[in-house]
């Protein structure tokens, strides 16, 4: 990912003070030089909080979800298609002047988002009298208008919510927790058609209770150096786990069995009919993707969801971890051996990355105010 260009803010006001610092490492005194897994550290983030905001500007939150398979990462770069820069031709083509966004997570080439937060200013002006200012639009107007756009370019991405926040409100700074999830497909099976690009497939058979007990050692506060890509830029490898789990949860594209439809279909006596013979064997299998299988029917993987919570993450620290994690359910790996990578603090003792498409970032928390 290259150093993204210098971007202008019209929208606000700086101080007398013709110096301003070059790259902002802190914010409320908490360190974020290197906060986002598949991020980078971004050089010359403007110190917003010593600036003066424009009264006549409205900033929103912005909650958007992508396929990041046809994405060259989140953050705007000189080439390639990237998040923000779709994200900002679809505001300008909304309210007709450029706009500069500012995402919470810089996901790289290939993740994907549930939910990423954005945030940008707008200034709402009339067409027909040039300079009267309008008051602002309704977060719905804007969340309607900004999908209509997007839907024209690729339609893989989309805005989900929308929120005004006053002024000073940084999607980035102010997010108090992140969570994400990794998808592996685990049998011999080829992946599915739908399945490209959005899960690791893991042709063996994977161990979920040993991948739990090694959860157990990641979690908490760690020097993540063996956890960490040699083009992280944080000042520090030094980050807190809060969560690092592993589900298995049901595989496939969302379609219900013989067996969910008859638990659905309700009598005239509003009781639920259920068969006394499961037919979900026959068509889509049990719980772990065992079947017997019906001509054309294919078989299911299990599928095994990898989740990592916390407020910040060195750059590459899920796919490192997610990568140690299936060595230790394929068998190559034990507990004892995660426990010898991570007291190494050295990346050359980690397995290889697990690819970007099982990456999903799925949350990002916020505090945000009761009065807005």
């Amino acid at each position: 990912m290259t150093d993204e260009q210098p971007q202008i803010i019209p929208y606000l006001q700086r101080p007398e003070s013709p110096q301003r610092p070059s790259k902002l490492a802190k914010f409320d005194g908490v360190d974020f030089s290197g906060d986002g897994e598949e991020e980078e550290e971004e050089a010359g983030e403007f110190a917003e909080k010593n600036m003066v905001p424009n009264p006549r500007i409205q900033r929103y939150l912005v909650a958007i979800e992508y396929l990041g398979t046809r994405f060259s990462g989140a953050q705007q770069q000189p080439t390639g298609r990237t998040v923000v820069g779709v994200l900002e031709d679809a505001f300008q083509k909304f309210i007709g002047q450029p706009v500069s966004i500012f995402c919470s997570s810089r996901t790289d080439a290939g993740v994907h988002a549930l939910s990423n937060v954005c945030h940008v200013d707008i200034e709402r002006t009339s067409k027909r009298k040039p300079g009267e200012v309008l008051p602002p639009h309704e977060p719905s107007v804007v969340k309607s208008a900004v999908n209509h756009f997007l839907q024209k370019n690729e339609g893989d991405m989309m805005v989900i919510d929308v929120k005004c926040v006053p002024a000073d409100f940084h999607s980035r700074y102010k997010a108090q927790e992140r969570t994400y999830f990794y998808r592996m497909l685990s049998g011999m099976e080829p992946l599915s058609t739908f399945e490209k690009n959005r899960a690791w497939h893991v042709p063996e058979e994977l161990d979920i209770l040993s991948m739990q007990k090694a959860c157990q050692v990641l979690i908490g506060r760690h020097d993540f150096s063996s956890f960490r890509a040699s083009a992280c830029q944080a000042k520090s490898p030094i980050k807190t786990l809060d969560e690092l789990s592993v589900t298995e949860v049901t595989s496939g594209t969302y379609f219900p069995s013989p067996a969910e439809r008859k638990q659905s279909n309700y009598t005239a006596e509003g009781l639920v009919s259920i068969s006394n013979k499961s037919e979900t064997d026959s068509v889509t299998g049990n719980s772990v993707g065992e079947a017997i299988q019906g001509f054309g029917i294919r078989k299911r993987h299990r599928c095994i969801v990898v989740t990592a919570r916390g407020r910040s993450f060195l750059y590459h620290q899920v796919r490192l971890i997610v990568g140690v994690l299936k060595s230790v359910g394929t068998g190559d790996l034990t507990v004892s051996d995660v426990e010898r990578i991570l007291k190494a603090k050295d990346i050359r003792t980690a397995s290889p990355m697990a690819p970007a498409g099982g990456l999903y970032l799925g949350q990002v928390k916020y505090d945000l105010p009761s009065d807005i």
